[in-house]
């Protein structure tokens, strides 16, 4: 299988299913920004920002957002006083993922498949004022239709400030398209990023018996083709000494 280029930009909400599909991909796009990254709690020790506003000054950020941005991907203010807009998620999990709509099982289950998604791939996902990160998370993984516990997932806040790159993970309840306003449409002051849970450890007992599974043939493949690319290696070495010996052992 091949990743589809044109779904590094693909569009999503929250109130609709997507129609795209999910490839295997090995290859790591992801490029790491320049300066430094700081993966600590420096981030929720600065100013806390204002999380209510008048209606009035939801609209004046509404529209100086809207001046702002260059993709079009503008926010929406409606009576209620919900807004909606967009969010660009960028992907980054390192370990991979089971997706829904496998091959059959005898009793006619259908078996998940573990495959890596392309690191660094952006989904950009239309969503409302009210929608939580959890339910964010939820949506990344119905896009894909990953069918893993939502729980194994976490979604983290990058800003740069001053040279150098702060990340911090967004509890469940905070409202994204909320920070998004706030921050403004620059990804260099903010971005979010959907990474698997850091615990320290890999918490084997949260997968099933079909994922261990299908974990073990991926690593059962990476293996062989190890072994392989060693024994090329070694061969071509071996048929050079040969020709260099053969050119030394002739006559002149």
């Amino acid at each position: 299988m091949t990743w589809n280029s044109t779904m590094s930009s693909g569009y999503s909400s929250l109130e609709e299913d997507s129609e795209e599909y999910f490839f295997t991909a090995r290859t790591s796009f992801f490029k790491k920004p320049p300066g430094k990254v700081r993966d600590s709690k420096d981030v929720e020790k600065e100013r806390e920002v204002r999380t209510e506003f008048s209606r009035e000054e939801i609209q004046q950020k509404i529209d100086q957002y809207n001046s702002l941005t260059r993709d079009y991907l503008k926010m929406t203010l409606s009576p209620t006083g919900v807004y909606t807009g967009f969010v660009k998620v960028m992907m980054d999990l390192r370990r991979p993922v089971t997706v829904r709509g496998g091959q059959r099982a005898a009793g006619g289950a259908t078996m998940g498949e573990a495959f890596y998604l392309p690191r660094g791939v952006i989904n950009t996902l239309h969503i409302s004022s009210e929608n939580t990160v959890k339910q964010v998370i939820m949506a990344l993984l119905n896009k894909f239709t990953v069918a893993d516990n939502p729980a194994k997932y976490a979604l983290y806040k990058r800003c740069r400030r001053d040279e150098q790159v702060y990340v911090c993970k967004l509890a469940d309840v905070e409202k994204p398209l909320f920070l998004r306003l706030v921050a403004g449409p620059d990804l260099d002051t903010l971005s979010f990023v959907l990474r698997e849970q850091q615990t320290g450890e890999v918490m084997w007992d949260a997968f099933s018996i079909p994922e261990l599974r299908n974990f073990l043939r991926i690593l059962d493949k990476e293996e062989q083709e190890q072994k392989e690319a060693i024994i090329r290696r070694y061969e071509v070495c071996r048929q050079r000494l040969q020709e260099a010996m053969m050119a030394v052992g002739s006559p002149s």
